[in-house]
């Protein structure tokens, strides 16, 4: 057999072909023209030694297939271009289709984008059922639709509506979840994984069918009904205008059957004309700056294995589940059992959410210890404050344990306004001292601030953004500075917009302004999801005046504090914000909404708050949900706001 780059041949004395790809010169497998040239070249070899059956497996530890190598993307200056790109993995997954013995997909870990069309293309998909494991097509979040067969062959593999929902979100499912929807055969732990996929290659069962209702739905006639319907809920949460890649990927099924060369040049759905649009160029950036995040902390080893929360409120005890569903063990502490018990609560409802299996439900129920007395905090590797912004309560408690953690071991405060400085002025060394500065809701915001004070030792910052990375969270390292930078450019956006309450200005009106301006909620209903005492912190430590926005006042007073307790600007009902018809909106309320939001990151950058504007842009994207499609609030002032 041929001697290849990034794939290796192996024959059994079963008549078995195993395909390992080992993608030269990276931990992470991706599908780069120079790797599809070869695989192509992979698959004539096969086809000529005709094995009883053929594997695709991963020569890497880190997963299967990320997906497309991004950076290619970059080299594409045409629509020409784009399809020359295309037909690289559109003509050896069609030639993979068509091999004449079964072909097994064994997918262990991430099997992203075109690692899935691959397997799509293969006869059996066998997964490993672990955590790891995780299936998707993404590229809507690219701006552009799954172009190398997902489109075509999804929805004959699993029921037209799944496939339709997992292409227009971009969201992954397990293994288990995969198995259920037919899109694997076989689910079984790592231990049992290659025999499985060796006697699906031998004695392979009949393919699967769809269900009758589901077959229907991929005839040609009832496609358009179907994407109609689908198209009504895309409309509910994208405009076209903002994101035309979902309405692409339906025309692309429900007319062209998934065929990008069918599509006429210049047809929105072509992917020559979704390239072109400003929202595929912003989406391909933000991909870049999430993998910039990804990267922090990479050059330092730390190993948390035991993580000490204190503060068992909504934010501590959403931080400690977070941790304990990483594998982390991990002490919560309060006052007494009464207080720990809603944080304990809340732990359960995330871990069967998220998890949906008992034994991991278990498992990591077990690894979230209630602490009443602290003791937890003599073992920890990270100890995290996450008690309520005051500055003396905070002091006293760091002097405490100060004494009593272990040497090595990272002090963190998950302060959101108050300066790291002013908490350790009585610190024996200051330099132990780092924020990890969360967002609420804690398990859905993947951005978390790793701030440094003047004495922060750089390394302990590294180790703080290594930490977060292991928790799966996207560590932004900021300065130390009052609100930092996400609740620093936010202040005055919520400021503006609750003063503006006072103006007689409805809040539904404000808010329809700036979700039509592509944020994922308005100013106020993001106020009352923050909670409205912290709005009310927040804004006079920023802004330093003495009389907040009287409606903000009057609701804090009452203990009205937004969706924490059922109600605050809105009435909350099973966790959404009641409102009432919205006014009319023009580009006037949208400008003098968003106006103190952008001036105000411009000065961030200024002052050094964040290293560079491309990091503001992620923070704020990732932190603020700031438009995706506009490319972060530098770039939007940039491209000429």
């Amino acid at each position: 057999m041929a001697t290849y780059k990034h794939w290796k041949l192996d024959s059994d004395a079963q008549g078995l072909l195993w395909v390992s790809f080992d993608k030269a010169g990276t931990g992470t497998n991706t599908l780069s023209g120079e790797v599809l040239e070869e695989f192509d070249k992979v698959l004539d070899e096969a086809a000529a030694i005709a094995p009883k059956g053929m594997i695709i497996r991963s020569g890497k530890t880190s997963g299967f297939i990320a997906g497309a190598d991004i950076e290619e993307f970059l080299e594409i200056k045409s629509g020409a271009d784009a399809l020359r790109m295309v037909r690289r993995g559109w003509d050896p997954f069609n030639k993979l289709a068509h091999l004449s013995f079964p072909t097994v997909a064994l997918i262990d870990g991430f099997c992203m984008g075109g690692g899935l069309e691959l397997a799509l293309a293969c006869r059996y998909r066998v997964a490993v059922d672990d955590p790891r494991t995780r299936m998707a097509l993404p590229e809507v979040m690219l701006g552009i639709w799954p172009l190398m067969g997902g489109v075509m062959r999804l929805p004959r593999v699993v029921a037209p509506t799944e496939a339709l929902d997992m292409m227009l979100s971009g969201r992954s499912v397990d293994a288990r979840r995969a198995r259920r929807m037919g899109l694997v055969d076989v689910a079984v732990p790592l231990r049992v994984a290659e025999n499985a996929a060796r006697m699906t290659a031998l004695e392979p069962p009949p393919r699967r069918k769809l269900p009758f209702a589901a077959r229907l739905m991929t005839l040609g006639l009832l496609r358009p009904l179907i994407a109609a319907m689908a198209r009504k809920q895309v409309a509910k949460r994208a405009r076209r205008e903002h994101y035309p890649a979902p309405y692409a990927i339906l025309d692309a099924w429900s007319k062209y059957d998934g065929d990008p060369f069918r599509i006429p040049e210049g047809d929105p759905a072509s992917i020559g004309a979704l390239l072109a649009t400003p929202t595929a160029a912003n989406l391909i950036r933000i991909f870049f700056l999430q993998e910039r995040l990804k990267g922090m902390g990479k050059e330092t080893r730390f190993d948390a294995r035991h993580v000490h929360v204190i503060g068992a409120g909504v934010m501590g005890g959403d931080i400690a589940a977070v941790c304990a569903m990483r594998g982390m063990t991990v002490t919560l502490q309060d006052q007494n059992a009464e207080r720990l018990a809603p944080a304990m609560g809340r732990a359960q409802d995330l871990f069967k959410r998220r998890l949906r299996d008992k034994n991991r439900i278990r498992d990591a129920s077990d690894r979230l210890i209630a602490d009443t007395t602290g003791d937890g905090a003599r073992q920890a590797d990270v100890v995290i404050e996450a008690i309520f912004e005051n500055l003396e309560a905070k002091r006293k408690l760091f002097a405490k344990l100060e004494k009593v953690v272990k040497p090595g071991a990272i002090l963190a405060s998950n302060t959101s306004s108050l300066k790291l400085a002013d908490i350790s002025a009585n610190f024996a060394n200051p330099a132990r001292l780092v924020g990890i500065h969360f967002f609420n809701p804690v398990p859905q915001l993947q951005l978390v601030e790793v701030v440094s004070g003047k004495g922060t030792d750089p390394q302990i910052a590294k180790q703080a953004a290594a930490f977060v990375r292991a928790i799966d969270k996207l560590p932004l390292p900021v300065k130390d500075s009052p609100g930092f930078l996400v609740n620093r450019v936010l202040g005055p956006y919520l400021q503006q917009a609750l003063r503006m309450v006072d103006e007689g200005v409805a809040p539904q009106t404000m808010d329809a302004a700036m979700e039509r301006f592509g944020m994922p909620m308005g100013p106020i209903e993001l106020a009352d999801v923050v909670g409205l005492d912290i709005c009310m912190a927040v804004g006079k430590e920023l802004t330093g005046e003495a009389a907040p926005p009287k409606r903000l006042d009057e609701l804090v007073k009452a203990q009205q504090l937004g969706k924490k307790t059922g109600s605050g600007f809105y009435l909350w009902k099973e966790g959404k914000a009641q409102k009432g018809a919205a006014g009319p909106v023009d580009e006037a309320l949208i400008e003098r909404l968003i106006r103190p939001y952008l001036k105000e990151a411009q000065q961030a950058v200024a002052e050094g708050i964040v290293a560079d504007a491309d990091l503001a842009d992620a923070g704020l994207i990732f932190g603020t949900g700031f438009a995706p499609f506009r490319g972060g609030p530098l770039h939007y002032l940039k491209a000429g706001a």
